[in-house]
């Protein structure tokens, strides 16, 4: 006899055997039981969680020739028949791979006679959604009124996809994620019946990684016994399923943290040299960061020992919940750029070494202003330097010594763009060429585009981080935090320029020498 996989080897039989889904085979018991079985279900939910199993188990009850308390014997001839695969009157389908009309259609002739062997013919559909728009229609009439002999079975992990006519045709039944602590249980049941040694930690790991999915906890746990050895540890499970040692992950969150590029340069080498995947590599550190931040709030985390456990408590402290937001962003980013590059490491290292110096603020500015009767103070600004010594960025230029005031925005707005010019943002400042600039309130400035809004103005000026440089820029001008408008005040819509066009101008505001050659 062949191998067997551990899912399937040790997929429930009866509904006693299901993990936790009590809510549910509860109720399909009390309806065997009086009698009353519908003659459609729909099973929804994610994957692993016991919904073709919950069908088998439901077919093979219906229509067992010696049912105890609503579930199937698996003794009699039919239940026999059923578990072995020999029995024609319980048909499952995959939708995924038969959508099409006519497999819907094969069904609707089919439904026409009487089962073989057992009291019901039933069809178990799994991936449901999978159907197409008019399998759907061909499947809608039959659903809704069944030769008496005929029961469906649908299942599906997506029951949004599914039309309304047919879901108002079912009787819905949402399967749970599973319990960490359910998972553990029936993972001890198997370890015992399979001479499988494993630690609470490696359970704990298995259960956490699975996601709610019993179906993957079983999966895991088969892969750990592969090489033929049965005793299981957390270490060999993080091998196996590729999770990074914990402690790159927390050197360089660290390093982030407490602003040291030189630790986290010495790090992300050697999270190079030892061949990580950088893409995956991100992705736990965005998870640890987050993991840090749930710790921050409930003082519990799964997956982790309690070595590490201190580890994380001691990070928690040092750092505030607005920076670790902040870093799962800027992390997040640089796992986008990163799917792109052809350069992995070097964006890898570079972004990692731009994080330890974009969290560090070399300059506080503080603002106060006293205001006197029938007088105009400006703000006082106090500059507080920063104790770290770390990189930083170079103050900018309009950033010295005395802001304008508020009512100043429109004189200083030239400035303003002239200073993006020199800082080498010259898409930005060639769009903001010709505008001006007042306080719509003591909170809005709008910045007025009188020849209008190109449709590739609009695409660089909605950019995030321009709409954050501007943003920034007139609040300095401002002497306080306000925010920014663009208004388009041309009166006629202005034809999309060429490429040709727009590369021109960007080179003539740079003092660039440009020729179009044919």
């Amino acid at each position: 006899m062949g191998y067997t996989a551990l899912y399937r080897k040790f997929r429930p039989t009866t509904f006693s055997e299901m993990v936790g889904q009590e809510h549910i085979t509860r109720t399909l018991k009390n309806q065997i039981i009086s009698n009353r079985v519908g003659h459609a279900y729909l099973f929804n939910g994610g994957r692993g969680t016991g919904k073709t199993s919950s069908a088998k188990i439901l077919a093979r009850a219906i229509n067992c020739l010696n049912p105890k308390e609503g579930e199937p014997c698996n003794e009699c001839e039919i239940c026999k028949s059923a578990l072995n695969g020999s029995l024609t009157d319980i048909v499952e389908m995959d939708a995924a791979s038969n959508n099409s009309v006519e497999d819907i259609r094969a069904i609707r002739e089919e439904v026409n006679f009487l089962p073989t062997k057992a009291k019901y013919r039933i069809y178990i559909i799994d991936e449901v959604h999978m159907l197409s728009t008019g399998a759907f229609n061909a499947l809608l009439k039959t659903l809704e009124e069944p030769p008496e002999h005929v029961k469906f079975i649908l299942a599906t992990t997506e029951p949004q996809k599914l039309p309304a006519t047919i879901l108002s045709r079912c009787q819905r039944f949402d399967f749970k994620r599973i319990s960490n602590e359910d998972i553990i249980k029936r993972l001890k049941i198997v370890c015992k019946e399979s001479n499988i040694e494993a630690t609470d930690g490696a359970l704990n790991m298995i259960a956490v990684l699975s996601e709610g999915a019993m179906r993957d906890a079983l999966s895991i746990l088969e892969r750990c016994i592969q090489d033929g050895n049965n005793e299981i540890d957390e270490n060999k499970i993080k091998d196996l399923v590729g999770i990074p040692k914990f402690d790159l992950v927390n050197r360089i969150v660290q390093a982030m943290i407490q602003y040291n590029v030189e630790e986290a340069i010495s790090t992300t080498n050697e999270v190079i040299d030892q061949g990580k995947d950088l893409e995956n590599f991100l992705w736990e550190m965005i998870k640890y960061v987050k993991d840090i931040l749930i710790y921050q709030s409930c003082k519990k985390l799964d997956l982790y020992s309690q070595e590490e456990l201190e580890q994380i408590k001691n990070t928690s402290s040092q750092v505030q919940k607005e920076k670790l937001v902040e870093l799962i962003y800027e992390l997040s980013e640089l796992q986008s750029n990163l799917k792109w590059s052809t350069q992995k490491s070097i964006v890898f290292q570079a972004g990692i070494i731009k994080l330890c110096a974009n969290i560090e603020k070399p300059v506080v500015i503080q603002t106060s202003a006293t205001p006197v009767t029938g007088t105009s103070v400006e703000p006082k600004i106090t500059v507080k330097p920063q104790k770290t010594t770390t990189i930083s960025k170079p103050p900018l230029k309009q950033q010295n010594t005395q802001m304008a005031s508020s009512g100043n925005i429109t004189k200083e707005w030239p400035k303003i763009v002239t200073d993006l010019k020199n800082s080498g943002k010259i898409v930005l400042y060639t769009n903001l060429i010709n505008t001006e600039a007042t306080e719509i309130n003591d909170m809005t400035v709008g910045i007025q585009f009188k020849n209008g809004i190109t449709p590739f103005g609009k695409t660089v000026l909605e950019k995030q981080e321009n709409i954050h440089e501007l943003t920034k820029l007139v609040s300095m001008a401002c002497g306080k935090e306000m925010q920014i408008k663009y208004i388009d005040a041309g009166t006629h819509a202005k034809a999309k320029p060429t490429p040709e066009q727009t590369l021109k101008d960007i080179a003539n505001a740079s003092d660039i020498p440009f020729n179009i050659i044919e």
